[in-house]
């Protein structure tokens, strides 16, 4: 009676790992289409049969879409959100949301456990490293916005301009010493403001400071409002619109006058902007715009796999004046 093959007649004549062999049977989302392609043929042709975990390669679509985002409480997400849920909706698919919470360990774990489950992922302002991106995309088609990452099609806001806007607006206040209250040292949209910060305020001939890194929150905007004071700051450009209100809450806390002692801009112009007293100047983004066109493009791509595009998409700005900047005191 002939000997029945075994995983590891298989990997030998396939020509790679047991383990590879046992992944392209149980868990096909793990294996590229090619190998675990060429593995079935190979074990198709030697009369190889798993046990209850064989599962032959689908081709079947989940219409599924993941969309992962670093905290859902942050209100710069509800429009990204529902732009994202509004294309795939109208495109036939459905969105999977998940918040990972500004930690890199449950981004991970997500692109982990759920990227066979789904056609194409989005992510949103992520916190993992763009070796960990790149590896989610070789899973599924994956479109990263609010970052650039080499190689991988991704769609932002116009932060270099953004900060110009923002510095030139203070600079024809008056200000001259101004600082830039930072967010989260992962964040690749912290990075590209704060390096556009820089170049401003040199060429702009204003003196400039930064404090932080602060959490994205409004207690991270006040955590450091103190040392704005102590430095001698008459303007701050805050990460985002959180970070700004708590820096405008505890300087009220202090006694100061907004913008008389301190002006203050944020960034995203969230609904929370048009809410605080003073209103808040911040710089507004198209987001459900930006989210709609990163839905759209991973869709092209999970319907006709090919190479996409590298360069980034990159969406215009625009200052919105209100009543936490004026002329220093």
């Amino acid at each position: 009676m002939q000997k029945r093959p075994t995983i590891y007649d298989v990997a030998a004549a396939a020509g790679v790992n047991p383990s590879t062999v046992s992944r392209a049977f149980s868990r096909p989302g793990r294996v590229s289409d090619k190998t675990a392609a060429h593995i079935h043929a190979v074990a198709q042709a030697m009369g190889y049969r798993a046990e209850a975990v064989f599962r032959a390669p689908s081709t079947r679509h989940t219409q599924l879409l993941a969309l992962a985002v670093s905290d859902v409480t942050n209100p710069f997400f509800f429009s990204i959100i529902r732009g994202a849920e509004n294309e795939a909706t109208a495109r036939g698919y459905q969105l999977l949301l998940a918040d990972t919470q500004e930690s890199q360990t449950r981004e991970q774990a997500l692109f982990d456990r759920s990227l066979d489950k789904v056609d194409g992922l989005l992510v949103a302002s992520s916190r993992i490293s763009d070796t960990g991106l790149r590896a989610a995309a070789r899973k599924v088609p994956t479109v990263v916005m609010n970052r650039v990452v080499t190689g991988l099609p991704s769609v932002i806001a116009d932060n270099g301009r953004a900060m110009r806007r923002a510095l030139e607006h203070l600079a024809s206040l008056g200000h001259r010493r101004v600082a830039y209250v930072s967010g989260p040292e992962a964040s690749w949209a912290n990075g590209s403001r704060y390096r556009a910060f820089r170049e401003g305020c040199y060429e702009l001939d204003l003196i400039d400071q930064r404090v932080g890194p602060v959490a994205p929150t409004v207690k991270g905007g006040a955590s450091v409002t103190d040392t704005l004071r102590d430095n001698g700051a008459t303007a701050a450009v805050c990460f985002n619109d959180l970070t700004a209100i708590g820096v405008i809450r505890r300087a009220k806390e202090l006694g100061w006058s907004v913008p008389g002692d301190l002006s203050v801009v944020g960034f995203d112009n969230t609904f929370a902007s048009d809410l605080v007293s003073p209103s808040l100047t911040t710089v507004a983004a198209p987001l459900s715009e930006l989210s709609r066109r990163a839905t759209a493009l991973v869709i092209t791509m999970i319907q006709r796999p090919s190479t996409p595009p590298v360069e980034p998409q990159i969406l215009p700005i625009q200052l919105i004046v209100r009543e936490s900047s004026g002329e220093p005191g």
